[in-house]
């Protein structure tokens, strides 16, 4: 579909805390994990802390037991190793939360709802910068996804304007942006969307959904 939409994507190794050929095994019960927004919080965190953390440090939003138990849990799907002194650390060092992100909604939408799907794919559209995180295509229909890790605090309007840009060129029938997060949506995530839709396409719409997403209309 992007092809006959005359461009010629090409992958890219995604940015990943564990090997891309993870048994299936794992990878089960990883997804699982990455279902609860608490594991994923306290991932987030360990990955921002690639020489050590104490399960403390990974997020201020979860309990000890809590944060202690996902410590633990990463060490049992071979993500994590323990330190002295009861720290851990990510056996495989990641740069950001991102490329977890794609690739778990990527699968989520493939295995979940039988969608074609590709994450992290470097757009090379002309005059258009940035890259497609996932795109999913199903009943003939292409829907593509802008994925946000990031606290809002860091959202730029540049960021929002250069996601339109990606829209108005690959021309999908449904286009996603998602933070994953439900902070702050109201206040400065869905002003923001709207004022840089309505320069790009005054006569486009904006529907927030789930709280944690908001679909452009086209």
């Amino acid at each position: 579909m992007l092809a006959r939409r005359g461009f010629k994507p090409t992958p890219a190794p995604l940015d990943l805390p564990f090997p891309p050929d993870l048994d299936d095994e794992r990878v089960a019960r990883l997804v699982e994990r990455l279902r609860h927004y608490g594991f994923r919080l306290f991932l987030r965190g360990a990955i921002q802390r690639p020489n050590g953390f104490s399960p403390a440090q990974a997020t201020r939003y979860l309990t000890p037991a809590q944060s202690k138990a996902h410590a633990e849990s990463l060490v049992d799907l071979g993500l994590g190793e323990r330190l002295p002194r009861g720290r851990y650390r990510l056996v495989r060092p990641a740069r950001s939360f991102g490329g977890t992100l794609e690739w778990y909604v990527a699968r989520e939408l493939r295995e979940r709802l039988g969608f074609d799907t590709a994450a992290g794919l470097k757009f090379h559209a002309r005059g258009v910068g940035g890259d497609l995180d996932v795109v999913a295509a199903a009943e003939g229909k292409l829907a593509y996804l802008e994925l946000k890790s990031s606290p809002p605090k860091h959202l730029s309007t540049a960021e929002v304007s250069a996601f339109l840009d990606r829209v108005e060129a690959l021309r999908p029938h449904v286009s996603l942006f998602t933070m994953d997060t439900a902070l702050r949506l109201s206040d400065k995530i869905v002003p923001m969307l709207q004022q840089e839709l309505a320069r790009h396409r005054p006569h486009a719409r904006i529907e927030p959904r789930g709280g944690s997403s908001a679909s452009c209309g086209r």
